[in-house]
């Protein structure tokens, strides 16, 4: 019972304090809730002298972290471990005190299950080839019948003189935007580091291969970071499967919140029934075109039975991702540069924070904010959506962002935003989404109603 294993480590915590050397490891569960090893990763930052805190040699912390669970391959090499690891103790928290007086916390993590999923997760995708071998047929078009040969033509020679920015099939790593990059500020907390999860021998073979790719793609990287976030093993339906995910919740509890305005609903999809043409485009990889400092690599390091990684781009699941991504793509459509006019914008740097305001702003590309690496072009006529698009490309190259090609669509007289249908003709509900309702059986049965 939750209550047996509360009093159970509370006891223990007695006992340490009464100079008792019986250790609690072995009467508490290997089951215990997240939130338990959140409040005591937050007693440890708050309360460094309570609970049962010891001090723990550098060299055996750093073998705590690099080390392999027991049974895997040492770190740096992939492969299938020849047994299970050992099975989690339970939660814990340990404090050492490292060269230099900074401090590491050490924790280990219970089981999850696959309902915690949220967007605290980073997922591992699998990575596939992406080709720039993009031909003008592969793009995706809407009904041209009432448009003439010279206006197809005219958008066509538009998109295809930026045909450098197209990504076909795949999901490799694109090339990095100019002017982001993502950094995670903790303050003062010191370093936590999870032991690694448990995962069954029969998903081993595919956490090999899908950390393989990640590798050669530089996506991640071999990693020597005091920090440690877990991975968990999602099952998929069709129970084969698996989604590989970093669980950044002890560390997203300590960044510090990154204040930037996220479009709201409502304001994206208002006036969307006034005009004629729409082109929705999606950023190819998303998150990954930003780079990372080197204090964000180093605290987004994961560890796994196969050695400890971080990652080179930024992922999902870091507390701000959403706030970094959503203002690279507010300044490439909007140009709010706090640069001055003859800094060089090519470099790697954060644009938001360098000198003053431009005298002369640049002026709005589409005349509305886009959702995160969702772009709405809209026009009311052929010659403004053609002068659009355009003027999008030209930002994109600038601050060189790519454009998936397999995941756009261009010039459609009705497009699917944000779970509703939009067109010239009004807004509606999409009808996938209504299917739960439409689809629901008549109820025969007092109980049913």
């Amino acid at each position: 019972m939750p209550g047996a294993r509360v009093d159970t480590a509370r006891a223990g915590a007695e006992s340490d304090e009464r100079g008792d050397d019986s250790t609690q490891s072995d009467e508490v569960s290997d089951r215990e809730p997240v939130r338990k090893a959140e409040l005591q990763a937050e007693e440890v930052a708050q309360a460094p002298t309570q609970g049962t805190t010891k001090q723990i040699p550098l060299e055996d912390r750093r073998a705590s972290v690099s080390a392999p669970a027991p049974g895997a391959i040492p770190p740096g090499l992939l492969g299938q471990a020849s047994k299970d690891p050992e099975p989690n103790p339970g939660p814990e928290i340990r404090r050492g005190e490292p060269d230099g007086g900074s401090e590491v916390c050490y924790h280990d993590g219970g089981t999850l299950e696959a309902e915690d999923v949220d967007r605290e997760w980073a997922v591992l995708p699998e990575v596939s080839q992406a080709t720039t071998d993009v031909r003008i047929e592969d793009l995706q078009v809407g009904d041209l019948a009432d448009n003439t040969e010279d206006e197809i033509r005219k958008l066509r020679d538009i998109i295809w003189a930026h045909r450098h920015l197209l990504i076909g099939k795949g999901n490799a790593l694109p090339p990095a935007a100019v002017g982001a990059i993502c950094d995670i500020d903790v303050g003062d907390a010191a370093p936590i580091a999870q032991r690694v999860r448990k995962i069954a021998p029969r998903f081993r073979e595919k956490v090999s291969d899908l950390l393989n790719g990640l590798l050669p793609a530089k996506i991640i990287r071999h990693s020597t970071s005091p920090w440690a976030s877990p991975i968990v093993v999602i099952i998929k339906k069709n129970g084969v499967d698996i989604r590989l995910c970093i669980d950044y919740r002890l560390v997203n509890g300590l960044t510090k919140l990154m204040i930037y305005p996220m479009p709201l609903i409502n304001d994206l999809l208002e006036d969307l029934d006034k005009v004629l043409w729409y082109c929705s485009l999606d950023m190819a990889s998303g998150f990954w075109m930003v780079s990372m400092t080197d204090r964000a690599r180093a605290i987004s390091a994961f560890i796994t039975p196969f050695g400890l990684f971080e990652w080179n781009r930024m992922p999902f699941g870091l507390k701000n991702a959403p706030q970094i991504y959503q203002r690279l793509i507010d300044n490439a459509l909007y140009g709010f540069l706090r640069i001055p006019p003859a800094v060089d914008r090519s470099t790697l740097t954060d644009l938001f924070k360098e000198g003053d305001p431009e005298e002369a702003g640049e002026s709005s590309v589409l005349g509305r904010r886009s959702y995160i690496d969702d772009i709405l072009v809209t026009a009311g006529s052929w010659d403004l959506l053609c002068d659009r698009v355009k003027a999008l490309l030209e930002a994109c190259d600038k601050w060189n962002i790519s454009i998936s090609v397999a995941k756009s669509f261009w010039w459609l007289n009705k497009v699917d935003y944000f779970g509703h249908r939009v067109s010239n003709e009004g807004l509606e509900a999409h009808p996938k989404d209504l299917s739960a309702l439409t689809d629901l059986p008549f109820p025969r049965t007092l109980r049913a109603m």
